[in-house]
């Protein structure tokens, strides 16, 4: 009783805790985070939830255009897409000229200074750092040219040198930056619009010390508040923040849809962005009903309530002004085999034996209200290397099969074999997911146990080798399946974005032979036969491709589906008349 209780008021707590007076002389943009971070260093940005916070203060020379669909790649710190040489090798950028730093104690006056070329030679050369063990490094392995061979000479010395040239990674002059890439790499400028790749200040880095992931100090729209990683993240409107401004074209429809309405005006177009981090989704749903939260992911309980006929708005909902979204995310989800632990290493059998066991049509109906399809294999639908008439054999669920493959791996009905670990976050869902696994493996004789954590603990785990098995999902980082692929590179692994630690040497020869490919009908032939070998090795027990569901109150104008959010939030927009007539409705 006492523990109910507790659970109970500890609800309730943080329900009126993200519940404030309504605030009209401002346009405040309200969200919820489902996890903590651990800081703001962009070379750590390995997960959505880091990335997206550390993307609205830090910024890149790319990023994906707002509304155009197929992405596409514009301008950002660049001041044009970049200059490429006949052979593939040399990109030179222009940075944008009067972009500053947001102010600082770390400068002089406190005052900002000018972004220069060789702030993003200092920031790439972070993510090289052997000592800083960036979580993004495998985005530039093997890349530009000198710049593995000046991580390598710096792995057993006491200390870094930055001030050392590197042939392939130049700051021509003050705005001309020049990278050298050692072979032709068609996905390069991708790895320049993600947030392991923001151009940071040395004096901000050196003057903080240990203490910079919670001191962020970009070019970006919104500068930091303040910051209770168990609480609340605020941001303010950049006062210094360059003249950007709101697309004035978008993809067909857009007009008609609003997308356009804020067409030319400068941004960030709200004043302040309010981020409540809570983990468990009734209270997420709780301040959304409450108006507290201007979006959010419809959570598996209240889908009924929110959706009907499988597509559309319920009418009480509808009726106070809500708005609904369904897109079809580019991810897939999966439980990982950790492939340094000899039990998983070399028996395909007992994978296969796991993944037969795995039910994903129960896991369909449980978690995702039947919107999510089965994964076959690695890469989503939507995305070039998908082979959509594919059937994987060992994603059929089917418990006898499961059993004597179980057996033909050596431990028929799990004797002999050891009770494994499985490891989530702490979320009601999250224990729920891995519940239902567990209760899978029994089936069939295998033992499991839950290892909940927080994501910041759940996240170390996989980058040190540490985590047996875990749940975790894939969103794509940009549209190419190479960003999928290297999930199974060899040389990816932890703390690289290959936590699973798989290596297979045919497969990493197709992915290094593609890697240097351009979009053609040869590299998606080469990317369709992979997608079957990482179905045939079952490397992971894959789960679903997603579909993002999600609410949005009327006030909240501007918000269209992106997969790659660290820099979306800076083109919404609160309608504050709006939303004192709306939220009396609530």
């Amino acid at each position: 009783m006492l523990k109910r209780l507790t659970i109970i008021l500890s609800l309730l707590l943080v329900v009126l805790g993200c519940t404030r007076e309504q605030n009209y002389n401002e346009k405040v943009l309200n969200l919820i985070s489902p996890q903590k971070i651990k800081g703001f260093d962009p070379i750590y940005a390995a997960d959505m939830y880091a990335s997206n916070e550390i993307g609205k203060v830090y910024e890149g020379l790319l990023e994906f255009h707002y509304l155009k669909r197929p992405y596409v790649l514009t301008p950002n710190l660049a001041e044009s897409m970049p200059e490429v040489s006949k052979d593939g090798l040399t990109y030179t950028f222009k940075i944008k000229k009067g972009v500053v730093f947001q102010d600082s104690k770390v400068f002089p006056n406190g005052k900002g200074r000018e972004l220069k070329a060789s702030d993003f030679v200092y920031s790439i050369q972070r993510m090289a750092d052997p000592k800083l063990q960036s979580t993004g490094w495998w985005l530039l392995d093997g890349k530009i040219a000198g710049l593995n061979e000046w991580r390598d000479k710096y792995a057993s010395a006491e200390k870094v040198n930055y001030d050392e040239e590197i042939s392939g990674l130049k700051a021509l002059d003050t705005h001309t930056l020049q990278f050298k890439l050692v072979k032709p790499v068609p996905q390069f400028l991708y790895a320049l619009a993600m947030t392991f790749t923001s151009a940071v200040a040395r004096e901000v880095v050196e003057g903080y010390g240990q203490e910079f992931q919670n001191y962020p100090v970009g070019t970006g729209p919104f500068k930091l508040g303040y910051f209770d990683n168990s609480n609340r993240i605020v941001y303010e409107k950049n006062p210094t923040f360059r003249d950007k401004f709101y697309p004035t074209e978008g993809a067909p429809g857009d007009e008609e849809r609003g997308f356009l309405a804020d067409a030319g005006k400068k941004l960030p177009l709200v004043d302040k962005v309010i981020v409540n981090i809570i983990v468990e989704s009734q209270p997420q749903w709780l301040n959304f009903q409450k108006g507290s939260a201007d979006i959010l992911g419809v959570p598996k309980d209240n889908f009924d309530q929110t959706v009907v006929n499988g597509k559309d708005l319920h009418p009480s909902m509808a009726s106070k002004g809500i708005k609904l979204e369904m897109v079809n995310s580019l991810d897939t989800t999966y439980i990982a085999f950790n492939h340094e632990d000899p039990l998983f290493k070399n028996n395909i059998k007992l994978r296969q034996a796991m993944s037969l066991a795995y039910d994903r049509d129960e896991a369909n109906k449980l978690f995702y209200n039947n919107t999510a399809k089965t994964a076959h294999s690695i890469i989503p639908p939507g995305i070039s290397g998908h082979k959509a008439d594919y059937k994987n054999p060992y994603v059929a669920f089917n418990v006898e099969q499961a059993k004597k493959v179980l057996a033909e791996a050596g431990y028929p009905d799990g004797k002999g074999l050891p009770e494994l670990s499985y490891e989530t976050v702490g979320s009601t869902v999250a224990r729920q997911m891995g519940e239902f696994f567990v209760k899978k493996m029994a089936d069939i004789g295998v033992k499991v146990k839950i290892s909940t954590n927080t994501w910041p603990e759940l996240v170390k785990k996989t980058n040190t080798k540490a985590a047996q098995l875990f749940g975790m999902a894939w969103g794509a980082d940009y549209p190419d399946a190479e960003n999928f692929f290297g999930l199974l590179y060899g040389p990816n692994e932890a703390p690289g974005s290959n936590s699973s630690n798989y290596k297979n040497a045919e497969m990493d020869k197709l992915f290094k032979q593609s890697t240097i490919m351009q979009d053609s009908p040869e590299r998606t032939a080469l990317y369709e036969q992979m997608y079957v070998m990482a179905a045939d090795q079952v490397p992971w027990i894959y789960g679903m491709h997603r579909t993002a569901v999600t609410v949005l109150h009327g006030w909240l104008k501007n918000y269209k589906y992106i997969e790659f959010t660290q820099t979306q939030i800076q083109y919404l927009n609160v309608d504050l008349e709006s939303k004192k007539v709306l939220v009396n409705k609530l």
